[in-house]
């Protein structure tokens, strides 16, 4: 025989919060709006009322009134180290306006990542960042007539889009790696150009970094040895690399990977096999994510910020939310971080070919 049922206890209302801070109910939805006009000592006295009687807003009831304050966040790739990096920014930044953020994992494909994105856009998020998207640029103008959407890693390159755009500087990135390699005394010096749909975009970044790699290639007079391998930037797509350049008979002795995920991928490939890094081949990751600076990986890699990217671009989607109209496009300077995966090429006797 089953026992009476214990009814759940009430949630907390915001007139509850209200009247345990002793203010009004406009004034306890100011603090929750994070809008103008609040003092410091009410929002204090507020936030504390909605901490003693765990107070949380109704989403749907708040919908009903024009605003979830409620953000999502699409993500082309979960599995990527560097784009909990960025969403750990958003939400830092998103979090003290008062919007909680939703994740929706993309998928690598166009048609997963615009039906995560239709999705989102019907459970009535406020706004939406969308990171490494493969989606055309078409496609995501028509997302930006939606709903206020920042791009992360697309480019604007001065175009009139209905979004906004926050981005690495991606060919300055390729053009201090070559710059660092070819100063070493590299001078074969492969790149990894991210395989997917939306590569040939010249927004993507996989087309800018592939780019500069090029033009700092012909800049050094090293044209002959452009080399660019298509693969997806992640552990398989690098070890796929891996593999290609253990059965040359003219291997590389420098690689570009594109992206660090990709980076160790290869580096686990070449080190599995016994090769030297970076007595055999030198590694360039790009983004400085976490794992990179960690022994034994302590990977040579493009830093582009990610926290502070993720920050921006929650700033420029508020900016949005708050009324501005105009498209921008928010770029950030990269710098090289020197590890322990690059050296000087190893010494080969004239006519003899590397121990690759």
């Amino acid at each position: 025989m089953f026992g009476k049922r214990l009814d759940a206890p009430r949630r907390a209302t915001i007139r509850d919060v209200a009247d345990r801070a002793g203010v009004s109910t406009a004034a306890a939805s100011k603090v929750l709006r994070g809008a103008y006009g609040v003092s410091e000592s009410m929002r204090t006295r507020v936030r504390a009322a909605m901490d003693e009687l765990d107070y949380r807003p109704n989403a749907a009831a708040r919908g009903l009134r024009g605003k979830t304050y409620t953000i999502g966040v699409m993500l082309s790739d979960i599995h990527n180290p560097y784009f909990g990096v960025l969403t750990d920014g958003v939400r830092d930044k998103l979090g003290p306006a008062g919007y909680e953020m939703l994740i929706g994992p993309g998928g690598a494909s166009p048609r997963s990542q615009r039906a995560m994105i239709d999705a989102l856009i019907d459970r009535g998020m406020d706004a939406l960042v969308v990171i490494a998207p493969v989606i055309p640029g078409e496609v995501l103008d028509q997302t930006g007539r939606q709903i206020p959407t920042v791009v992360v890693g697309r480019h604007g390159l001065g175009r009139i889009r209905t979004y906004d755009t926050v981005a690495g500087d991606d060919r300055r990135g390729s053009s201090i790696i070559v710059d660092h390699l070819v100063g070493l005394g590299h001078r074969r010096i492969l790149h990894l150009t991210n395989g997917n749909d939306g590569a040939d975009e010249p927004e993507s970044p996989e087309y800018v970094r592939a780019e500069g790699y090029r033009e700092a290639m012909r800049l050094h007079g090293l044209e002959e040895h452009i080399d660019v391998r298509v693969a997806p930037w992640s552990d398989a797509g690098g070890r796929e690399i891996g593999r290609q350049i253990l059965a040359m008979s003219d291997p590389p002795t420098a690689v570009h990977a594109g992206a660090d995920v990709a980076a160790f991928g290869l580096l686990a490939e070449l080190w599995a096999a016994g090769v030297d890094v970076p007595g055999d081949i030198s590694i360039v990751g790009y983004d400085n994510s976490p794992m990179a600076s960690m022994p034994p990986i302590h990977l040579t890699s493009v830093d582009q910020s990610g926290h502070r990217m993720g920050e921006l671009a929650a700033e420029v989607l508020l900016e949005r939310l708050e009324g501005r109209d105009a498209p921008r496009a928010v770029r950030i300077e990269p710098r090289l971080m020197t590890r322990g995966t690059t050296s000087s090429p190893p010494q080969e006797p004239r006519g003899q070919s590397s121990p690759l």
